[in-house]
């Protein structure tokens, strides 16, 4: 409000209030506009938050179930789980199979002599001189890892064990000087023959730094030579640099051997719980999102209840404004038409027929069944329940018909849930799409045209606040020329009164 305003000092009149009053009336036009938007921001975030669980329950579930690839799911059970561990992959033959394990994988290790200083313990950093025992040495290690080239490290008094060692590294061996120990241990980085590794030389230069198999007592150097892991699967024999074998869908990592005639027994099977896990865990999502669904479109109504203001809400405890709000945003999708339209949907293809094998099914014969009217609760009657499910305390004395059926007929229940999955994948797909000016592709609201609503109410309340102050500026300006006129008129009267007094 602009300019300055003259209370009511000539007439005694508290235009303050008078005005406040005329203002206060219109002012309730604003108010409306402003819980209008408010209202509608609330019922985005309604929306919003169920849009989100829909998104899930197509993405996460009907995506993948709609094709049978994610129903292949088997399991492969070993006789001794200490001497073999088995994943099952996707193209794993149902069956079972004998194993036997000759030999685990090695790496290629050597344990050198142990050395003596000259003068006190020996570190990676003393050289071959220092080595007790060792004269004038000069000569070559020769060492050869798989069927890589040999290479040679030339040794001379000079050469310190660090040297010798880095050069090792060099090469792709694992070296090293325990102090402790006063040896050098030497080590393949892979296990298997390919990796194994030799160590010549000359005989002088080999036996200075405790590296000789012909030395004897303490001096000698042992070595443990690597080696591949070999089994037999069905009498066939099989090898691996390491101990981790890829046949025919399993991968075996072998963890010992077996002695003697041993045999662990390897059966692969459908995965019963697998399959059984993935449909429940499905029907669990379903029935939390139709159970919330039919709660929002059978809300109470909240007529006569709109957001409040700040001045009403000054005039209210924090639980009333609670409890207020609440009653409001549990009843936002009462009735609402998209709601109504998505749950109706997928509440028909739940509750369709399917053909297989030219018989119409439907989730009852797989005892997927909705409870009774009166022994269902209030906004779950469309919720599905699974005959024997331990979880279920209304349905787990049932006969378990679902694991039944999956066990002894897997492509009877693949077939009829592909299809549900792809009937409802698709729907949801159509009633998601982009439609202009109301919808944005994924999502099951009229997220645009609330967005554009929300905008308009914006804009209509900028324009009403402004007439609002106009017209609070316009009574201003009138009871101020009427305290000026009373003042001019003041004026005139004590003129003319001091004319006759004089």
């Amino acid at each position: 409000m602009a300019g300055m305003r003259l209370s009511g000092l000539m007439s005694g009149m508290d235009t303050e209030s008078i005005i406040q009053q005329l203002v206060e009336s219109r002012k309730t036009k604003v108010d409306k506009t402003k819980k209008a938007q408010t209202k509608l921001n609330w019922k985005q975030d309604a929306w919003k938050s169920l849009n989100t669980k829909l998104q899930n329950l197509q993405k996460k579930y009907l995506a993948n179930m709609r094709f049978t690839t994610d129903y292949a799911k088997k399991t492969t059970k070993v006789s001794n789980s200490n001497k073999v561990s088995v994943i099952t992959g996707e193209s794993a033959i149902n069956g079972v199979q004998s194993l036997r394990i000759e030999t685990l994988a090695k790496s290629g290790y050597m344990t050198g002599g142990k050395l003596e200083g000259a003068d006190g313990e020996l570190t990676a950093l003393s050289k071959i001189s220092d080595i007790q025992g060792v004269g004038s040495v000069s000569g070559n290690i020769e060492v050869k890892i798989g069927n890589n080239a040999a290479v040679n490290i030339e040794i001379n008094d000079g050469t310190t064990i660090s040297d010798v060692l880095t050069q090792l590294k060099d090469m792709g061996l694992n070296a090293n000087f325990d102090a402790k120990q006063q040896r050098l241990y030497i080590q393949s980085k892979e296990t298997g023959e390919a990796n194994n590794f030799t160590i010549g030389g000359d005989a002088a230069a080999l036996s200075a730094l405790g590296l000789s198999t012909a030395d004897s007592g303490d001096k000698k150097a042992t070595k443990v030579e690597g080696q591949d892991a070999v089994i037999y699967l069905n009498d066939a024999r099989y090898t691996s640099t390491n101990n981790t074998f890829e046949i025919n869908g399993l991968t075996f990592t072998a963890l010992d051997t077996t002695t003697g005639s041993e045999t662990i027994t390897v059966t692969t099977q459908n995965d019963t719980d697998g399959i059984y896990d993935m449909l429940k865990n499905f029907l669990k999502e379903y029935n939390t999102i139709i159970n919330e669904m039919d709660k929002l479109y059978n809300a109470d109504s909240a007529k006569g209840y709109d957001p409040l203001t700040n001045e009403e809400k000054e005039a209210m405890s924090e639980s009333d404004i609670k409890e207020w709000e609440s009653k409001i945003k549990d009843s936002l999708l009462r009735r609402d038409e998209n709601l109504s339209t998505v749950s109706s949907a997928l509440k028909s293809i739940m509750s369709s027929g399917i053909e297989v094998n030219g018989k119409m099914m439907y989730l009852s014969s797989f005892g997927i069944n909705t409870l009774g009217y009166f022994e269902a609760p209030d906004n779950e009657r469309n919720a599905y329940h699974i005959d024997g499910d331990p979880d279920d305390g209304s349905t787990s004395g049932n006969p378990d018909k679902l694991k039944s059926m999956i066990a002894s007929d897997p492509d009877t229940v693949i077939s009829f849930f592909t299809q549900l999955s792809k009937n409802m994948f698709d729907k949801m797909s159509d009633l998601s799409k982009s439609v202009d000016g109301y919808r944005t592709f994924g999502n099951f609201y009229d997220d645009k045209k609330m967005k554009s609503d929300y905008d308009n109410y914006t804009s209509k309340i900028a324009e009403q606040e402004k007439k609002l102050a106009e017209y609070e500026d316009r009574w201003y300006a009138k009871f101020s020329a009427m305290e000026t006129a009373l003042a001019k008129m003041q004026q005139n009267a004590s003129a003319v009164t001091s004319l006759l007094g004089g």
